[in-house]
């Protein structure tokens, strides 16, 4: 859809378009773009740029000059979630002038609506303040807490619908699932007895979780090894990561001290089918892959994020999966309520979700079905009086 539209702007426009995506991301978007029919070009720097699409990482926006650019489009558009964020302010401010914005993400504020005020503030609609000032009353003494005004509901979803659309499937619009109906998902929790209480605090948590390692990863290399399929393999410490790839035979492992080209070939390699198991963090290999050959992944243990979490599941778990998914969530017996607030943060995203979509479905669902071009009929009904001095003689020659 993303590359459509940047079509689009191009061909509208006649000026060039600037897709920003995370690392590996670009190299797979210029991939299936391909396949599609599009032609798409990777670039390092602004000398790189051509006619039309563009493709780059987010890494990389400093070396391009985004005034040049008639449309720019983001891709994994949760990197603006961040209300504080240098990357959020410098993709707001780069491309303030730019004509034609558009963001992508398959997660809009899992938690809180501040990202929704991020992606109105990125696209120019309105500046993130403006919204809380509008739509929100601030709740208590915490400075991230905002809660909608009682009588602003549904004034704030039309709001969003005004700019903004939520689409999780054809259906959605009117249209036949057909192919969009994904396998089953089964999620199965693995729960590691240790000695010691649940943990209480985020602190007591990092610290039963570091004190299981072990026994953590003896559980999920026994299910990996035991399969000889592809499997992702996500963890968060780096011990995890170590101990994982030494115990199963031929995984490879990303991890944020590796250089550029290793992730990124990592990566590809694993869509490709070179490398069975890849053991990383969500946080550097969760966002943004299509990775449709995999159906088995497993969690040495849960983080905080549901985003995160979520990220890592739609990495196989995505239109175009054949198979059914089996996702394996290991912990430990002291690792408290980590889950319980996963499934939390998941709640609250399936209600936004859902408002978000009862309230743009209607609006979007017309704007694609209507083929008439709205127009009023003109009659003259007065005769139209030259003045004297635009009027000119005709000269004969």
């Amino acid at each position: 859809m993303q590359i459509e539209w940047g079509q689009k702007v191009h061909q509208l426009s006649g000026g060039d378009v600037l897709l920003l995506a995370p690392l590996a991301v670009a190299m797979q978007t210029i991939r299936e773009g391909a396949a599609l029919g599009y032609e798409l070009h990777f670039c390092r720097s602004q000398d790189d740029v051509k006619p039309g699409i563009n493709v780059t990482n987010y890494e990389m926006l400093h070396h391009f000059e985004p005034i040049l650019f008639d449309g720019v489009i983001l891709d994994e558009s949760s990197i603006l979630k961040s209300f504080t964020g240098k990357i959020r302010t410098e993709l707001i401010e780069s491309f303030a002038y730019t004509p034609y914005r558009l963001a992508c993400t398959a997660t809009p504020a899992p938690n809180d609506y501040m990202e929704i005020g991020n992606h109105a503030e990125f696209l120019g609609v309105m500046s993130r303040a403006e919204m809380l000032s509008m739509f929100f009353v601030h709740d208590g003494g915490e400075t991230q807490k905002w809660r909608l005004k009682g009588h602003a509901e549904d004034v704030f979803w039309r709001w969003v619908a005004s700019w903004g659309v939520v689409l999780e499937k054809p259906s959605d619009l009117g249209y036949p699932d057909d192919q969009y109906v994904l396998p089953p998902l089964t999620i199965t929790d693995h729960v590691i007895e240790a000695e010691g209480e649940p943990a209480k605090t985020l602190s007591q948590r990092q610290k039963a979780r570091r004190e299981t390692v072990a026994e953590r990863v003896a559980a999920c290399t026994e299910i990996v090894n035991a399969s000889s399929e592809p499997f992702l393999v996500w963890c968060d410490l780096n011990i995890e990561s170590e101990m994982l790839t030494a115990a199963i035979p031929g995984a490879v492992q990303v991890t944020g001290s590796d250089k550029r080209e290793h992730k990124e070939k990592s990566m590809l390699d694993f869509s490709a089918g070179k490398i069975r198991v890849l053991v990383s963090k969500p946080s550097l290999c969760g966002f943004g892959m299509n990775w449709q050959h995999c159906a088995n992944m497993a969690f040495v243990g849960l983080s905080d994020s549901f985003e995160q979490v979520f990220q890592a599941i739609r990495r196989c778990y995505r239109f175009g999966q054949a198979k059914p998914v089996q996702v394996h969530m290991i912990t430990s017996s002291r690792e408290g309520a980590t889950a319980e607030n996963i499934k939390r943060k998941e709640a609250d995203f399936q209600k936004m979700v859902a408002e978000m979509i009862k309230y743009t479905k209607d609006i979007t669902a017309e704007s694609i079905r209507s083929t008439e071009r709205e127009t009023t009929e003109y009659k003259a009904t007065t005769p139209i009086i030259i003045p004297a001095w635009l009027r000119s003689e005709f000269i004969a020659c």
